[in-house]
């Protein structure tokens, strides 16, 4: 199971409402996301996960509401900072043209710090052995590796900026489930080792189960349940969140 969770909240969503063609996709949304451990956001197709998630780091704002991060209004932090702060990794990864090692030096470019990290001797070899991949695989073509490949260097390109916290849109969802098992095994082991905050949207529940902490029970745009993944799981309060359960497991 993924780390404990920390002492302090990392986000808070307060009344969060976020329009979109005329519809809401999130609803009212009031949450705590705890930090220092791993987060599930489940629920059904059409929930608003990922909706949610992309405003953890102001890839959208929400129609109203405010979003926190670690005690600050989002957008009171300047964006790419707060980018490179709270790493983004995407359901299905882009690979920029060039090699591997060319993806992590655009990632670096970024970060405020990203000239001290670039000149620092052997960072890519380290950057690779931390989402464990072969130092070799700096000189690979990065839009001829696989799609367990790719993850894992979107998951290194979002670990060069330094962040605190890593945000995960479904990673496995294209993923056969022994790559998928392997790549959440690394995540765990990241958290536990680095710290990181990681807040995961999963479709699958025993991904959930396995290696959050925490989790989150969306539908329609609105939070039915939150809570320690355990009492979640094996006791919701909730008849939506039993049924979702019962209907996903």
């Amino acid at each position: 199971m993924g780390g404990a969770a920390g002492v302090g909240p990392a986000f808070e969503l307060v009344d969060v409402v976020e329009e979109r063609g005329g519809s809401r996709v999130l609803d009212g949304v009031s949450v705590t996301l705890p930090a220092g451990g791993i987060t599930a956001v489940m629920g059904p197709s059409g929930a608003g996960k990922t909706s949610l998630l992309r405003l953890l780091n102001r890839l959208d704002d929400p129609s109203s509401g405010e979003v926190r991060f670690l005690g600050r209004p989002v957008r009171d932090y300047p964006v790419r900072e707060l980018r490179c702060a709270v790493g983004f990794v995407f359901q299905t990864p882009v690979m920029f043209p060039g090699t591997v090692a060319d993806n992590l030096r655009r990632a670096v470019e970024l970060s405020p710090s990203g000239a001290a990290a670039g000149a620092a001797a052997g960072w890519i070899e380290r950057l690779l052995e931390a989402v464990e991949l072969d130092g070799d695989y700096g000189a690979r073509d990065a839009d001829r590796l696989s799609g367990g490949e790719k993850q894992r260097v979107a998951l290194a390109r979002a670990l060069a900026t330094g962040p605190q916290v890593l945000l995960l849109d479904e990673p496995t969802s294209a993923l056969d489930p022994e790559v998928a098992e392997r790549l959440l095994a690394t995540v765990s082991r990241l958290n536990a080792e680095r710290g990181h905050t990681v807040v995961m949207v999963t479709h699958r529940l025993a991904e959930a189960r396995q290696h959050s902490a925490f989790a989150v029970m969306l539908e329609a745009g609105r939070v039915v349940e939150s809570g320690a993944t355990t009492e979640l799981f094996e006791r919701p309060r909730q008849a939506r969140t039993r049924a979702y359960l019962s209907s996903a497991g």
